[in-house]
């Protein structure tokens, strides 16, 4: 297992946070998704994928955990980019509820999320990291920020770059976290159109391996359909970096993914990837700890819920 340092982050955020108040809580965390995953190794990538998904709206504060509150008003759970693509909310509830029993009202969900996306990171990929803490939960969720803030899977490498940018994020953290991709599952809708109408035409996207797209058809008829495919057909449930030598090889699921390798600058750093697993291991590591830094609420901000689900 590669254990690597903790490296940028908010310097309201601390490695070891918990020590005092909470020192199992990172075990509980990490047995808790041990278990998950290892009965469903999809979990350990929505896991990852909903980290990332909170963090880009209103930061990393816990707001995607959020159901809907009374009068029909809509969570960024609800939108189509999370509902019913992110998976893991039992886990982070049932961590929530275990922590809750030894450290009540200490630990944040947003940090339970952070601890779980290392957990899954480590569990499906040997890629193990420390990870500061101190986040504190939001109270508000807004179903509109989601188109606001999360790249669609339709996204450009250059629409891409500028909406990582916007957070902080270089085009080779962009291009490294897209690496996540290694493991989970798409829902069909998310790439029909590059096998049966791209561009406004009947035809399959012409950067697809036409093997891929067969396969891909195969598992996803024409619209409408509710299957699947994994989003890295080489490993899909072990996170490493045969996600970009598919991408080199025209396998990328995703239009956002493909693109990866049609643009000038982010193409370098799929060859880089591709090539170097111990290298991106290392960069997906750093880019996870700053994303996980993304505008965090700290001190009295914010609040610690009770429960993940809805704010105190």
């Amino acid at each position: 297992m590669l254990l690597v340092p903790a490296v940028y982050s908010d310097p309201s955020l601390k490695v070891g946070f918990y020590k005092r108040s909470c020192p199992a809580v990172e075990s509980i965390v990490r047995r808790t998704v041990r278990r998950a995953v290892s009965r469903n190794p999809g979990i350990g990538g929505g896991i990852i994928r909903m980290h990332f998904h909170d963090c880009f709206v209103r930061g990393c504060d816990g707001s995607v955990l959020l159901k809907s509150g009374p009068g029909g008003k809509q969570s960024e759970r609800d939108h189509p980019a999370n509902n019913p693509g992110l998976r893991g909310f039992e886990v982070i509830e049932e961590a929530k509820n275990r922590i809750e029993s030894v450290c009540p009202n200490t630990v944040s969900c947003a940090d339970i999320l952070a601890f779980a996306a290392r957990d899954s990171s480590s569990k499906l990929g040997r890629i193990n990291y420390a990870v500061p803490a101190g986040r504190r939960d939001g109270r508000v969720t807004v179903f509109d920020e989601v188109t606001d803030n999360l790249p669609p899977p339709t996204s450009t490498a250059d629409q891409l770059v500028a909406n990582f940018a916007r957070k902080g994020l270089s085009a080779d953290e962009m291009v490294t976290l897209s690496g996540a991709h290694s493991i989970g599952a798409s829902h069909c809708s998310s790439f029909s159109a590059r096998l049966y109408s791209f561009n406004g035409t009947h035809d399959q996207d012409p950067s697809l391996d036409r093997k891929f797209a067969a396969a891909l058809k195969a598992t996803c008829p024409r619209p409408p359909q509710n299957g699947g495919s994994g989003l890295d057909s080489a490993t899909p449930n072990w996170l490493d970096n045969k996600y970009y030598v598919e991408l080199t090889a025209g396998r990328g699921l995703l239009t956002s993914d493909q693109t990866l390798v049609e643009n000038s600058l982010t193409r370098k750093y799929v060859a880089v990837n591709a090539r170097y697993g111990a290298t991106w291991t290392a960069k997906y590591v750093k880019a996870m700890v700053k994303m996980g830094s993304i505008d965090v609420l700290t001190g009295s901000q914010g609040e610690i819920r009770s429960s993940c689900s809805f704010v105190n």
